[in-house]
């Protein structure tokens, strides 16, 4: 409330009362306490003297005021205010904003010399004290400013309410704490009636020095109570009458004037109506149909006209149906008006006899108001009552929630969000027999960290529920921020596996041994796990995995090639790094991957956490911690930046890893991939990664290089596997996948994509490695030892081999290879035959014999040779020893001292003599 400075008449006026208040206020004091010595000069002198001493300066608070959750429709700029929150319902107005009838019918009624007495009037309050001296109960009387005192001190006292615990009990509720601040203010009797009463007039008086009259009704207006949790002229207006304080008539002024005098006596909203006894006395009743124990309030009035000729019974009776209690006090104001001429006898006549008509509007509140978007709502409330940058303690923080009238500027995106709750709403049922299910959807802005959208495929409901098809807890949060203790993550946990891989320097063409085997011992700092027995990680359907290389794991999913993987790493690295990346267990605990089924996900997890993680690879390494507040405002308007929950952007990742993981990410979402099915197809580049735990959760992450958008589907509570419910409905495993493409082709097209940076060449590169020799092996050898060198193994044609056929013969490739080759073994075919060594004999006597052995024997080249005779085998090819197959042709080398077809050796030279 703005300071002013009074005029010259009403400080003379507010002196007066400090002087001649203090001399009644003696004087009644006395008699009322000592009245044996009432007449004492030294009694009154201490009296006054008391009342002298008391403190007058009233700090006036903030107003109690609803905090509003806001979102901004990004394709106009207009802020949309979604829901309020508040202990008392109320919306503040300056002076122009309310209707002068409103003043006058309170000033009528409550305090007619307002603007002539200087905080207490004098009159009223003597007749007060007179009566409660008398020995009765204390009364009213009081002036405008003194019941704006009393509305601030019970303020104050209200806004510190909080339930009283001895020994982890609850001794007193908050709502019995808040009675008894009422009560304390307005109904003390004896001695600490008298004080309260004095005290309030000392505040009251020195008010007045210090603000205007104006100021000081108004802000009495702005503070009052007009029944339940409606505080104020112009909330309370908007929810008996649904018009502003500005717009309100003489009767609906009135009225409200009436109620503010015992606010939950004269309430309009009871749907229970009311009766009138044979007096002419109504009475309101509960909705029960019980009557309230209140002070009845008279339509006596209405006879009287009736009598007058001015009205019909008919229209008395149409005028004392509905709140009859509340319709006697309004026709008391409706009298203080008329005598004090602020209405003429037609519009009293008029505003008598209508009916009092409520138009109950409530207003909206809390997230159970906001639909669809619930979840989300629940969400940014419980950031709001437990982050720090709203208070030290829990209480404090429920106080900014629903006491503070902040402005909360959320992160919702509409367009998201509404394709969210359609996606959620055309594919998850609320609830299926035989297991708690449950499913949530949530896609984060990658580049701000930004949260667009929350959705749900059960009811919200605040508080506690045996209703599967409600909940009020969100599963896309954890613990701290919307009450989940998380799901398991399955293969979407393997994003870790592949980061650490890519970190250590290895490439995604590396090839590792991904099959089902024994691995007897995993390294860890937290100490090395070891495999005492013989236990293993499974495929899905029990396949027996291979030699593959990440980039292929990667792609199918394969559980045995992560496995494989992480042998070859350290597991304390991976615990690294999904800290990192800023998940923890669903009940905020640090994950410690120190056993290999955690490399696969059986760790319960946030799917707003697994959300930020892809998001963090896609945004090039850096990780923005999910959001869902933006920017506080308080209620005058002014920024707060410190009340914004602290949300980094960091770098956690180097750009090489980060793109050459979105690189492996890519090939589950092309054709044929395993998420391929969320794919929108529409253009924008795409990552992402399926997975299943224990078939009890589904899950499906994707992202563009601007937003992710996470999945899950499931169990919420329980052991029950989806793999009963799919039995039943087919659509339990899968729907992740057309709930993820509706929402993420929804973000596509608001926000866009780019292409995701090439890999680093150094962690793609091909790796060369040693084939070993296995020339001379069985078969089963030869692929165990080929294998466990992590090679992948084909077995080729059986080639001709005076081998048996079991023996591996040839091999291609050997030396060294690409990893990742295939390496073809080839068996014998046991059908070979060995060249015999026909050499040294005559050329027709060992043809005779490789004839004989099943080879087709011809002679070849003849070497002239004196000293052979006849002929002499110098050879064959193929050579001696060589095996080949039966039927081969052999051909016969020799020499002879007279080749065919030539002379004896020296015949030439005979002629040539």
């Amino acid at each position: 409330m703005p300071e002013t400075k009074r005029t010259g008449s009403g400080v003379l006026g507010g002196l007066l009362g400090v002087v001649g208040l203090s001399a009644v206020a003696g004087v009644l004091v006395t008699a009322a306490v000592t009245p044996a010595i009432a007449v004492s000069g030294a009694a009154a002198s201490s009296a006054i003297s008391m009342f002298d001493n008391m403190p007058s300066y009233l700090e006036i608070d903030e107003l109690m005021l609803p905090t509003t959750l806001v979102y901004t429709n990004p394709d106009t700029g207009e802020e949309i205010e979604w829901t309020k929150f508040y202990d008392q319902n109320r919306s503040p107005v300056t002076f122009d904003q309310v209707a002068p009838v409103v003043y006058d019918a309170v000033l009528s009624s409550e305090d007619p010399r307002y603007y002539q007495h200087g905080g207490v009037d004098l009159i009223g309050t003597t007749r007060a004290l007179l009566s409660n001296a008398s020995g009765g109960q204390t009364q009213g009387g009081s002036s405008i400013s003194q019941q704006y005192v009393k509305n601030v001190l019970i303020q104050r006292c209200e806004r510190d309410a909080e339930e009283v615990v001895e020994n982890g009990e609850v001794v007193r509720t908050r709502d019995e704490v808040l009675r008894n601040c009422w009560e304390e203010a307005t109904n003390a009797s004896g001695a600490e009636g008298y004080e309260r009463k004095l005290q309030e007039m000392r505040y009251a008086i020195a008010l007045e020095q210090r603000y205007s009259k104006n100021d000081i009704l108004l802000g009495y207006l702005n503070i009052a109570n007009f029944g339940g949790t409606n505080y104020g002229i112009d909330a309370s207006s908007k929810y008996y009458f649904n018009v502003p304080a500005s717009q309100l008539s003489v009767s609906q002024a009135a009225t409200l004037a009436g109620i503010v005098q015992n606010p939950n006596t004269y309430r309009i909203d009871k749907p229970g109506g009311s009766i009138i006894n044979s007096e002419g006395v109504g009475f309101n009743k509960a909705p029960d149909g019980s009557i309230d124990d209140v002070q009845p309030g008279t339509i006596q009035a209405l006879y009287t006209l009736r009598d007058e000729g001015v009205i019909n019974d008919e229209q008395l009776l149409a005028a004392a149906d509905g709140y009859s209690a509340t319709k006697g006090r309004q026709l008391y104001v409706l009298s203080r008006m008329l005598d004090d001429g602020k209405i003429n006898r037609d519009q009293y006549i008029q505003a008598a006899i209508e009916p009092i008509t409520p138009a109950i509007t409530q207003p909206v509140t809390g997230c159970q108001s906001t639909g669809g978007a619930a979840y989300y709502c629940q969400y940014v409330v419980s950031t709001i009552q437990n982050d720090p940058a709203f208070g030290e303690t829990r209480e404090a923080r429920d106080r900014a929630l629903r006491q503070d009238g902040l402005k909360i500027y959320t992160t919702l995106d509409p367009r998201v969000q509404i394709a969210a709750e359609q996606a959620m709403a055309d594919y998850a049922p609320t609830s299926i027999e035989g297991m708690e299910f449950g499913a949530t959807a949530t896609s984060v802005e990658a580049k701000t960290g930004r949260v667009l959208a929350i959705a749900q495929n059960t009811r919200y409901v605040p508080g506690a529920t045996e209703d599967p098809n409600e909940s009020s807890i969100v599963f896309a949060g954890d613990s701290t921020y919307g009450g989940s203790g998380g799901f398991g993550a399955g293969s979407t946990f393997k994003l870790f596996t592949l980061i650490d891989w890519l970190e250590q320097g290895k490439s995604l063409r590396e090839v590792v041994n991904g099959t089902d085997r024994n691995i007897p011992r995993m390294t860890s700092c937290a100490g090395d796990w070891v495999n005492p027995g013989s236990d293993r990680i499974r495929n899905f359907g029990n396949q027996r995995g291979y030699n593959g290389t990440p980039l292929r794991f990667t792609a199918e999913s394969l559980n045995t090639g992560f496995i494989g993987m992480a042998a070859e790493l350290d597991l304390c690295d991976i615990t690294n790094v999904v800290a990192k990346m800023g998940v923890t267990k669903g009940n905020g605990d640090p994950i410690n991957v120190t056993v290999p089924s955690q490399i696969i996900g059986v760790d319960d997890v946030s799917p707003i956490a697994m959300a930020g993680a892809y998001a963090t690879v896609a945004n090039g390494g850096t990780l923005c911690q999910p959001k869902v507040i933006d920017r506080v405002v308080d209620n005058n308007g002014v920024d707060r930046p410190e009340l914004v929950p602290v949300r980094n952007c960091s770098p956690v990742l180097t750009p090489e890893v980060a793109s050459t993981a979105a690189f492996a990410l890519q090939g589950v979402m092309v054709r044929g991939g395993t998420g391929a099915q969320a794919n929108p197809f529409d253009g924008t580049p795409m990552i992402g990664k399926t997975g299943t735990n224990e078939q009890r959760h589904s899950w499906m992450i994707e992202s563009s290089t601007n937003v992710t958008t996470a999945v899950m589907a499931g169990n919420v509570r329980g052991t029950v596997d989806i793999a009963r419910a799919y039995a039943y409905d087919r659509r339990v495993m899968d729907i992740r996948y057309p709930i993820a493409q509706r929402i993420q082709a929804t973000a596509n097209a608001a926000y866009g994509g780019d292409d995701f940076p090439p890999p680093a060449e150094n962690l793609i590169r091909q790796v060369v490695r040693d084939v070993p020799n296995v020339v001379g092996q069985t078969i089963d050898q030869a692929r165990a030892t080929l294998e466990g060198a992590g090679w992948e193994v084909a077995v080729g044609d059986a080639v001709d081999s005076d081998q048996p056929t079991n023996i591996i013969v040839a091999q291609n490739p050997s030396g060294q290879a690409p990893a990742g080759s295939v390496i073809t073994i080839n068996p014998s075919n046991g059908q070979a035959v060995t060249v015999p060594d026909v050499s040294g004999q005559n050329p027709a006597v060992a043809a005779g014999a490789l004839n004989a052995a099943g080879f087709s024997a011809q002679l070849g080249s003849c070497t002239p040779d004196p000293g052979s005779g006849v002929g002499r085998v110098t050879g064959t090819d193929p050579g001696p020893g060589t095996a080949t197959t039966r039927g081969a042709t052999v051909t016969i080398n020799f020499a002879a001292a007279a080749c065919p077809g030539q002379g004896a050796p020296g015949d030439d030279e005979d002629d040539d003599e």
